[in-house]
Parts: C-alpha cells; structure tokens; sequence
C-alpha cells in the first residue's frame, strides 16, 4: 500500500529525540518492511498547551488539508493514513476530513481518551478525537490502559493491542558486560514527570551510601542545573554526567551497567526500558501509568508501589546485593526483549492487524 504517515505530536522528522519521535520511526520502518511505501504526510503540528487555541489551529489545518487535497487530487490519493499517538492536546486534524473527500482508509496508532479531560476544558477536542477513533477503521493501541480508555468512551471504536516495542539488532550484536554496583540512567531532563522521577530516584539513592555503587546519567534539557543540584550531595566520585549521546553511545554504556534505574512518573511506558532490558539490565522501576507494558515483574526487573521511595530504595539494594538475582533476571530481561518486543515480531503483528481490519489487503 501507498501509506501517507501523520504524527501530529511530533513528526518523525522533529530535531529533537523523545521516545515520541522513536516510536513514529520505528512504526515507519515496521510497515516498510511489510512492503509499504511510506511518506510522511505533513509536518503540521496539532499540539495546543491549552485548550482555548482549537479554532486558531483549525484555522491553519485548513489551509495544510486544501495543501494535501491538491497533490492528491494531482498526483493521486493514498491507499491509507496512519495516525500516530492522537490524544485530547494533539487530535489529528487533517487526517478524517482528507480520507473522507478522498475514500481513503484511516487507521489509528498509540491513541488516547480520558473521559476526565472533558472537565477540564478540552470537550472540543476530544469530540474531535473521539470522531477520529470512531471513524478509524482499527485503532492500535500500545497499552491495555489506553485501550481500555476508549473502550469505555467510544465503544463502537474498533480496537487492537500491540505492544511497545524496539529495533534490537544493535543490542543483540553485543554482549553484555556489567560492571559490578553500576546504575544507569537515560531520561531526558525537564520539569513535570521527568524532574519528579529524578528526585524520587536521587532520595532513593541516598540511603544505599553503604554500597560502592556509581549511576551513569544519560540525557539533557531544560531542567540540567536542578537535576544536578538533586544529586549534587553524592559526590563526583558516585555520579556520571554523560549528557546527551548517540544511540551507539547509549547502547555501549548500557551494556556496561548492572542495573537500570527509573521510577518512570507518567510514562506511557518507555522505550529506554526496552532498550535497557535488550542490553542486559534489569530494571527498577514503579508500577506506574504504562510501565508494566514494558517491564515484567519479579522476572525482568522489580516494580514498586507508585511512591513509595522506601520501597524504591529496597529494590536497588536487593538487585545489588543479591547477584544471583539480578543475573537471572538479566538473562530474563534481555531474552524477553530480543525474542517478544523486536521490530521484525512487530512488523508481522502489525501488518497481521491490518489485514484483519483492511479490505484491500485480504
């Protein structure tokens, strides 16, 4: 098929890495290998910080949807449009109204309803949202968490699970090789959820000072000085400051590291936990939003209650004491990522979705 991609979050092209923009690529490169001729549709973003500002971006939709309508008219239309990550602050735009003028098949990925929002001022655009899902031929969702959310809001929506998942072949064509009491750490830093999960891990850290353990940091953003002020009372001797590395680079640090840390505040669910398992690295982390799609416990890693620091803390120590444990669980976590979560298993899994769901590809 002819697939035109949409991501009105983040486009897959956005210059700066997020797990978002991860996903929007690996989703491209999934269908590509299925045979799937792929090109992003637009680069309009639908993003609104607040709800008050839906006419104005409306306003600007219309005018990238005449845009679009005109090359389809001229060049001609897709076969399908692949929406990724939709929810209340991002609705897609574009996307209904160009499949309907031109009969073209939509499809959903990684969206998202809460009914709460509706009370919080954003009813516009989760009537658009909830339009989109009901009109989308199969909505794939990442999580059972979002897909029971609209199950319960758009009941007629027609619905598929496919879980997170990552390109291994970097990970798989290097061994692991942990260095004893090595944490790692891969989060970018900015306020909200990624400023609260590097203060509950840095408190989580502070009771362990009996351990010869060192956490390597990899990430950067806006709120560096108060993530660094959070750990500066440990010493340069037990923290690392990476910044911002390559994926190669990611890859070549994790590998070394005898434990992943974070406690992951409203993830969706974590590509680095993924990636982290892949290399060889239990996780600890808390169970939380959508992190249980992404990190089994008692088997790849220890969840704990959502903070809940004490625990947290317990849980590092069990994993750095106990090597027995934390080599089984390793082994575990790298067999569960590399044979379950692969983009190859995903590639198969999604084209199998839309098969099921799709006339033209019977």
């Amino acid at each position: 098929m002819k697939i035109a991609f949409h991501a009105p979050l983040k486009s897959p092209n956005h210059p700066v890495p997020s797990g978002d923009r991860l996903m929007a690529r690996l989703l491209i490169e999934a269908l590509r290998r299925s045979g799937h001729e792929v090109e992003i549709a637009s680069e309009f973003r639908s993003f609104s910080a607040q709800p008050d500002n839906l006419p104005q971006l409306q306003k600007e939709a219309a005018g990238e949807i005449e845009r679009i309508d005109a090359d389809w008219r001229r060049d001609g239309a897709p076969d399908l449009w692949f929406c990724y990550h939709p929810y209340y602050k991002s609705p897609d735009l574009l996307g209904p109204t160009l499949c309907k003028a031109h009969g073209v098949v939509y499809v959903t990925a990684e969206a998202s309803y809460s009914q709460r929002r509706n009370g919080q001022g954003w009813q516009a655009h989760q009537d658009l949202l909830a339009d989109a899902l009901q009109f989308a031929s199969v909505n794939i969702g990442f999580t059972r968490r979002d897909l029971d959310g609209i199950r319960q809001s758009v009941t007629s929506a027609r619905l598929e699970h496919l879980p997170p998942f990552i390109d291994t072949a970097a990970f798989s064509a290097q061994a692991p090789k942990p260095e004893p009491f090595h944490l790692v750490t891969v989060a970018m830093m900015r306020p909200g959820d990624k400023l609260s999960s590097y203060t509950a891990l840095a408190a989580a850290l502070e009771p362990l000072d009996d351990l010869p353990w060192r956490l390597l940091i990899i990430g950067d953003g806006p709120a560096r000085d108060e993530v660094k002020t959070l750990f500066a009372g440990f010493g340069t001797d037990r923290i690392t400051w990476h910044g911002q590395l390559s994926a190669d680079d990611v890859g070549g640090v994790l590998a070394s590291g005898a434990v992943y840390l974070w406690p992951g505040h409203g993830e969706a669910y974590g590509l680095a936990y993924l990636e982290a398992q892949a290399a060889g690295l239990p996780v600890v982390a808390e169970s939380i939003a959508g992190v249980p799609e992404v990190v089994e416990h008692g088997r790849t890693g220890i969840l704990t209650v959502p903070g809940d620091v004490v625990a947290y803390s317990a849980a590092i120590r069990q994993l750095l004491v106990n090597d027995g444990t934390r080599t089984a669980m390793a082994g575990a976590a790298r067999d569960f990522v590399l044979t379950e979560r692969s983009l190859d298993g995903a590639a198969r899994r999604l084209e199998t979705i839309l098969k099921t769901h799709l006339e033209c590809l019977r």
